[in-house]
């Protein structure tokens, strides 16, 4: 049994400077009394670390077993969407999160125990280092990841590691792929040019044993020229002593050299083929985002030259239902989630001059989560850029939507140009009505040129 330890003489500062307990000795229990922490478990990790996680640590045939059994909301071809929504769910504690940890400390248990060595952040750190200079990534990561000695500083180093990691992965698999391909059909041809000269020596050899046979027998009944069988038995010596064997090996490496050229020249050629496809792909680039800007500079032109009309307050007892309304379709306020909150003023300023009056959520990024069902139901149409919002604030607007039939235009690019290209849309009386009276389903899209509205 550990005993306490006593210190004679306190440090300064350490007790109060009355007299007993001044001169009272201070009793310090030894590290092994401490109880040590528990491992982190994965819903109380920074929402980063999901997305490494379930994209290096679970397979897409263990993601798709996970998206079946906890119904997940999308497409199970849809690798992107299954690892986006598992990252997502990821975040807070539930039956799939729970799933997902079990069978992770399961996988990996071999791993946990060698981690379970390190008793400090540095030796956790030491022991990261070892796996991922080996290769051994994805259970040394989860270990790393949830050790409850691990720091952020030392999190964040593993979480870069595999982010740079996933990079040069990629590349170097392709690069492999294609000199496997070239060296395996190498090796075939020259197995092939192998056995076809193997073939013909035997057949070689065969037949000049059968011409010597002969002339044995011919010589036998009548004088044959010396000369000829001189030949013929060199010819036999130079195949049994190997010599024959030898010239074939030349001939072979000659063969083998213009094999080689020959695949230089198609590598070549290849390669040419490769870089006009990626230049060709650019072009293709290049033109659609000309088009974009195009559609985005007509918008921004037709906001900044038509007149500012103020935002509408009141409508007069009337609802905007009847079909010869002239107010049917039109759209007086918009809630904005995510974005860029540097822009807000601008967003908000371009609305105006619609008449239109915009509200804005940052999409999870310091407001809470919770605050978008009222939002979205005091809001006449939600947009939302789908690169500048949170995995959490994305699913819960899909949702809330869904459930009260707002229009709901999701695109990408968080610019002033995207939005001015939004909201020029949704001015338009035609694309309005068409999103309210069709009940198309929800979707992304890249330019704002569709609104669709869920059904209710």
């Amino acid at each position: 049994m550990n005993a306490p330890i006593f210190l004679k003489q306190p440090a300064p500062g350490v007790f109060p400077q009355d007299g007993a307990s001044a001169a009272r000795p201070l009793a310090i229990m030894p590290e092994t009394a401490i109880k040590p922490v528990k491992r982190s478990k994965l819903w109380e990790l920074k929402s980063k670390y999901h997305c490494p996680i379930i994209g290096t640590c679970l397979p897409m045939d263990e993601l798709v077993k996970f998206a079946r059994r906890f119904a997940f909301g999308v497409s199970l071809r849809d690798e992107f969407s299954m690892h986006t929504e598992a990252a997502g769910r990821s975040g807070t504690r539930n039956e799939m999160s729970e799933a997902i940890q079990k069978h992770l400390d399961r996988k990996y248990q071999a791993c946990l125990r060698r981690f379970e060595q390190a008793k400090n952040d540095a030796g956790v750190l030491a022991i990261w280092r070892e796996h991922h200079a080996c290769g051994e990534v994805s259970g040394a990561m989860w270990a790393a990841l949830t050790h409850k000695a691990a720091s952020e500083e030392t999190r964040q180093v593993v979480y870069a590691d595999v982010h740079m990691l996933s990079h040069q992965m990629g590349a170097g698999q392709a690069a492999d792929a294609r000199r496997l391909i070239h060296l395996e059909k190498e090796n075939i041809e020259l197995k092939s040019l192998v056995e076809i000269e193997r073939l013909a020596r035997v057949s070689a050899k065969a037949t000049l044993r059968e011409e010597l046979r002969s002339l044995r027998q011919n010589a036998a009944g009548q004088h044959v020229e010396p000369a000829e069988i001189i030949a013929l038995r060199e010819r036999l010596a130079a195949f049994e002593s190997g010599q024959a064997m030898i010239d074939m090996g030349r001939r072979l490496m000659n063969l083998r050299a213009a094999l080689e050229q020959q695949l230089i020249a198609v590598q070549r050629g290849a390669e040419m083929e490769k870089k006009l496809i990626v230049l060709d792909g650019e072009i293709r680039a290049l033109r659609a985002e000309r088009d974009q800007l195009a559609a985005e500079r007509d918008a921004l032109e037709r906001i900044f030259i038509s007149p500012e009309m103020p935002p509408e307050t009141d409508n007069g007892g009337c609802d905007g239902e009847c079909h010869s309304c002239g107010k049917r379709g039109k759209i007086g306020c918009v809630l904005y989630v995510g974005g860029r909150t540097a822009l807000v003023a601008q967003y908000r300023s371009m609305a105006e001059r619609l008449g239109i009056r915009l509200t804005h959520h940052d999409g999870g990024q310091g407001e809470s989560v919770s605050r978008l069902p009222d939002m979205i139901n005091s809001a006449d149409a939600v947009v939302c850029p789908t690169d500048w919002v949170s995995h959490n604030a994305y699913y819960q607007l899909k949702r809330q939507c869904k459930r009260s039939g707002k229009l709901c235009v999701l695109f990408k690019g968080a610019g002033v140009s995207s939005f001015a290209a939004v909201l020029s849309n949704l001015q338009d009386p035609r694309a309005a009505l068409a999103a309210q009276d069709g009940g198309l389903q929800q979707g992304i899209i890249e330019r704002p040129k569709t609104f669709v509205r869920t059904p209710a």
